[in-house]
C-alpha cells in the first residue's frame, strides 16, 4: 500500500466536494472531473486506485486542490469542500457499521452499473438512480449533510440529482481512502505533506 494511492483516493473526495461546490454555487461543474468522479462509482473492480478515475488525470481537479489546501487564495472554498469531505468520512465510519445499508449501496450501483450501458454514465436516468441511492442510504444517517449555495440552483431537480450523485461518489472514494490508511485527522494535521504528495503527482498529468 503506498502513500500515493492513498493521496489519489483523497484528490478524489477533495474533487467530488468541489463539483458539489461548483453546482451548488454556479449551477454548473467541471464536465470532464464530474465525468470521472461519476465513472469511479461505476467501476468497482479498478486494477488499481489511479485506475479507479480512469487515470491520474481523472483527479486532476482533486489534485489542484489539495497542492493550495487552505492557501490565501483559495482558503473560502477549500474550508467549504472540506467540510464536505470530512462529513462523509464521518459518515463513513457509520456506514462500515451498518451491513444493510451498504448492500443497498452495491445493488443499487450493480442497477445504476447496467443503466450505464444502455445509456451513458452522465445520462440524467442514471444519475438519477445514483441520487436515490444517496438519498435512501447513506442520507439516512445523521447528521445529515448539508450543501450550502444558491437554492435557486439548489432547487433545480437536476443539480439536486447531480449533488447527492457527487456526494455518493465521494464515499465511495472515502471508504477507498480509508482503505489505503487514510484517516480524519491527516486532513487537519498532515496538510503539508498532503500539498507535496499532490503536487508531485499533478506534475505527473503535466507530463502525460
Amino acid at each position: 500500500m503506498s502513500y500515493q494511492e492513498q493521496i489519489i483516493a483523497l484528490a478524489g473526495m477533495f474533487q467530488a466536494g468541489c463539483l458539489v461546490r461548483q453546482i451548488a454555487r454556479e449551477g454548473r461543474c467541471e464536465q470532464a472531473a464530474y465525468e470521472a468522479s461519476l465513472r469511479s462509482l461505476l467501476d468497482l473492480n479498478a486494477v488499481s486506485t489511479e485506475a479507479v478515475y480512469g487515470g491520474l488525470e481523472g483527479v486532476r481537479l482533486g489534485l489542484d486542490v489539495l497542492s493550495t489546501l487552505y492557501k490565501a487564495e483559495t482558503k473560502i472554498r477549500d474550508l467549504e469542500v472540506s467540510q464536505y469531505v470530512l462529513a462523509i468520512a464521518h459518515l463513513e465510519k457509520k456506514l462500515a457499521k451498518q451491513p444493510k445499508l451498504l448492500s443497498a449501496i452495491s445493488n443499487g450501483i450493480e442497477r445504476a452499473q447496467a443503466q450505464a450501458e444502455s445509456f451513458s454514465p452522465t445520462h440524467e436516468n442514471v444519475i438519477a438512480n445514483l441520487a436515490g441511492i444517496y438519498t435512501d442510504t447513506i442520507s439516512t444517517i445523521p447528521p445529515r449533510i448539508v450543501v450550502s449555495g444558491e437554492q435557486g440552483y439548489l432547487n433545480n431537480t437536476e443539480n439536486a440529482n447531480k449533488v447527492r450523485a457527487l456526494l455518493l461518489a465521494l464515499m465511495r472514494s472515502a471508504i477507498l481512502w480509508k482503505q489505503k490508511g487514510g484517516r480524519r485527522w491527516h486532513v487537519l494535521l498532515k496538510r503539508g505533506k498532503i500539498m507535496a504528495a499532490a503536487k508531485n503527482l499533478l506534475k505527473q498529468t503535466e507530463v502525460n
